[in-house]
């Protein structure tokens, strides 16, 4: 049984570890209102961007590209696939970075000759560890997202795919769907369902036909635009996946925080009995001693 002094030890070491926690716990706080009101802010680009583009493809009529599927929906076969993975840079945050990462792995196993680009050093070490061959890592942007930073992504995406070397991108990033569960998505990036986009801007297409005109070309138009959009999207999903983050490691320190509680309860009533106990011996041996004084006088 630990004595006086290393139960102390062990309370002093769970209130300094307990500090850490709540700090951490505020700070995480914090940073989870920010995001989610920039995620917030986000949707209306997003939504507006989707329209535009429904409306350039029905200005363009049959206009190809292959940013867009099959005009008969399929997708075709082969080809490479980069798959971007968005981790945090740090650890504390529960299931968080290891749900992206099991789907990360399993999509990997679908195709094994796929280019890896990873967002987070938590990510960049676990798959240098076990060996998977990394394209490029992005360091600092799952910590604070930003759409230059998503910008510099979607370049290194991009630039591949439009010379031939990728010919599908698929993304996993975090969805918080409230504040209790977040989900690992995978989400194809390119080529996109060109249906999805021609219904997004519904009773425009006829009227952009009669008066959309394409300088320097029509295929210039469109890629400047997919350019915005998938900027956009990544940084939609960086600003979802770090708002999940943080609402992990919200989770996880409020339960180091009730656990370290609990721990200080039982270290301190450990304590106080032992306290107890050797008072409790004290004064029996001082009783015994005044008791064997009587009795030798008595004698």
């Amino acid at each position: 049984m630990a004595n006086n002094k290393e139960l102390k030890d062990r309370i002093k070491a769970v209130q300094e570890t307990r500090k850490i926690t709540n700090a951490m716990y505020l700070i995480s706080s914090t940073k989870l209102r920010r995001a989610k009101l920039d995620l917030a802010e986000t949707r209306p680009y997003f939504d507006a961007i989707r329209s535009e583009i429904g409306r350039l493809l029905g200005a363009g009529g049959t206009y190809e590209s292959r940013y867009f599927y099959d005009r008969d929906g399929t997708l075709p076969d082969g080809g490479v696939r980069g798959i971007l993975v968005i981790t945090a840079d740090k650890g504390l945050a529960g299931a968080y970075n290891l749900n992206v990462i099991r789907a990360a792995e399993a999509l990997y196993r679908e195709t094994p000759d796929a280019r890896l680009f990873v967002v987070g050093e938590y990510g960049r070490r676990y798959f240098t560890q076990h060996k998977y061959p990394l394209e490029k890592t992005f360091l600092h942007s799952a910590q604070s997202p930003s759409m230059d930073r998503a910008r510099e992504i979607c370049t290194s995406l991009l630039d591949p795919y439009d010379d031939g070397e990728l010919d599908e991108i698929m993304i996993i990033y975090t969805d918080m769907k409230n504040s209790l569960a977040s989900t690992a998505i995978t989400h194809r990036l390119l080529p996109l369902e060109r249906r999805s986009f021609e219904s997004a801007a519904p009773g425009e297409a006829p009227k952009a036909s009669q008066q959309l005109e394409f300088v320097p070309s029509e295929e210039a138009v469109v890629k400047g635009v997919m350019r915005s959009y998938i900027s956009g999207f990544i940084y939609s999903a960086l600003l979802d996946s770090f708002c999940s983050e943080q609402n992990a490691r919200v989770t996880a320190m409020d339960s180091a925080n009730v656990n370290a509680q609990k721990l200080l309860g039982s270290l301190s009533l450990q304590l106080n009995r032992q306290r107890q106990a050797a008072i409790t011996q004290e004064i029996t041996e001082i009783s015994a001693g005044a008791q064997a004084q009587k009795n030798k006088k008595k004698r």
